[in-house]
């Protein structure tokens, strides 16, 4: 009976270790890539922190510090290092607390607009991410899937505005636009509340892979490296999204 049954469910223990496997590589090369982009640059990822920089200073050395740790930190993900997967949400969400979110309340001028809170959901994105692949559930899973649920927000907010990022080939933006909502909306919440959770994952990085593919490379590489640094930051970051969804899609 044991060994009719491990012939029955191998192929789809197989099938889940693969997709969170990838998920998982996905996501480190995403934040290995950060690290570059922070020291190609000199400058943090546009969503890493926010724009208030001052207590940096002209101090460019802890901008290369910063991005030599995203690097190692990625190459470590990658090779399934929990512990540096837990510290770097640790980083992240206490980026969020102490820094996103004071600098939003006091600093910025716009913070009652659900938009000006975009960058510090993509961040928390990212640590959500770091702590579901350190195992750390139902915390980082549930941070990742209350952002996507932000997103969705934001997509029926902002449609209008939003639109002309849609490649000029694809007809109906907003239409686009909207289906693109509802589906973060309903895979974000049933990630959320368990509902067909590895299916929504799985269809949620499905759409986000092929947004990366039919919308980010293409306006990544539209111009110049040197002057590029958002779409380049942007099509790792929806990576790094498309990774978590199938990490989660993945888990046991």
């Amino acid at each position: 009976m044991d060994t009719k049954f491990q012939r029955q469910t191998a192929p789809g223990i197989t099938k889940i270790a693969i997709l969170s496997g990838t998920g998982r590589v996905f996501y480190g090369i995403s934040i290995a890539a950060m690290g570059l982009i922070t020291l190609y640059y000199r400058d943090f990822p546009y969503m890493l922190i926010p724009p208030d920089r001052s207590w940096i200073g002209s101090h460019v050395i802890w901008v290369y510090v910063a991005g030599a740790l995203l690097f190692l930190a990625g190459a470590c993900i990658v090779l399934d290092r929990k512990r540096v997967s837990l510290l770097l949400g640790i980083v992240l969400l206490l980026i969020f607390c102490f820094y996103f979110i004071p600098y939003e309340l006091v600093v910025s001028p716009d913070h009652r607009h659900f938009w000006d809170w975009e960058n510090a959901a993509k961040e928390l994105t990212l640590a959500g991410g770091a702590l579901a692949i350190a195992g750390r559930r139902p915390w980082g899973p549930a941070i990742f899937a209350l952002t996507i649920v932000s997103f969705a927000t934001d997509h029926f907010l902002y449609a209008q505005q939003a639109a002309g990022y849609i490649p000029s080939w694809i007809s109906n933006h907003l239409f686009w636009m909207y289906l693109t909502g509802a589906a973060l909306f309903a895979s974000g919440a049933a990630i959320l509340l368990g509902i067909k959770r590895r299916l929504a994952a799985a269809l949620l990085g499905t759409m986000i892979f092929i947004w990366v593919v039919i919308l980010h490379i293409p306006k990544a590489l539209a111009a110049p490296l040197a002057t590029n640094e958002g779409e380049v930051t942007s099509g790792f970051l929806a990576l790094a999204y498309c990774g978590i969804a199938f990490f989660i899609a993945g888990y046991d």
